[in-house]
């Protein structure tokens, strides 16, 4: 489940398309929050009329990816810090939510959500050994969706690739030490090690403070950030 291909969906609209396309963009942080759309140039490297494209600028508006300023176009929404506390609170009651969903499945369907969860693992631990930061957050967020689609519900993956993004734009600046990344690989394997054995009280504890640590982690961050 690699990040090329996190939102990548055949067979749907074409608005749907490119929102999907440039969600996965700010996902993988080629496009940063502040930076204008620039809708002529977007329909030329996508090889699509401008309708589609300003219909899915207009949904991604809605989610409150993107906004509008009157008579200068679109740009990535900036979160600030008052947002990231609402941010990963939804993210937490979420990824509770498809956990328990996930454990009521079958047998099946956890195996292969932990086999894709322990390669994910693997990997962030591979470029915290290589020092890419940025892929390791990266990784970080496919684990997360990883969690989430493993339930099976489209709706929780829906409403997820919005939170991804606007996670994303949290923490693209973000500066981890060496240990903090270890440690971050660490609390990935501890959720990994609680779903694979079903210990469902604890799994939800690991990831609210998996959640509660990442807030704190960019509210440091984010100290000069308008409250």
């Amino acid at each position: 489940m690699a990040p090329e291909g996190l939102f990548a969906l055949k067979g749907i609209p074409t608005a749907q398309r490119i929102a999907d396309h440039l969600r996965e963009q700010i996902v993988l942080g080629s496009i940063r929050p502040g930076q204008q759309i620039n809708e002529f140039v977007l329909a030329s490297q996508l090889n699509m009329s401008r309708s589609p494209l300003r219909e899915a600028l207009q949904r991604l508006c809605q989610e409150g990816i993107l906004f509008y300023r009157r008579n200068r176009g679109v740009f990535v929404s900036q979160v600030e810090k008052h947002d990231l506390r609402e941010i990963y609170k939804v993210r937490e009651s979420l990824e509770s939510a498809a956990a328990d969903r996930l454990l009521d499945g079958s047998l099946r369907q956890i195996k292969e959500t932990c086999e894709a969860l322990k390669e994910i693992v693997n990997e962030m631990a591979k470029q915290v050994s290589a020092g890419d930061q940025q892929r390791v957050a990266g990784l970080e967020l496919q684990f997360h969706f990883a969690l989430v689609a493993g339930a099976g519900n489209s709706r929780f993956i829906r409403i997820y690739k919005t939170l991804a993004a606007e996670s994303r734009m949290c923490n693209l600046d973000m500066d981890f030490s060496r240990a903090r990344l270890e440690v971050l690989v660490e609390e990935h394997q501890n959720i990994l090690d609680l779903l694979e054995a079903g210990d469902r009280e604890a799994l939800f504890k690991a990831i609210k403070r998996h959640m509660q640590k990442a807030v704190e982690d960019l509210t440091a961050t984010h100290q000069g950030a308008t409250p």
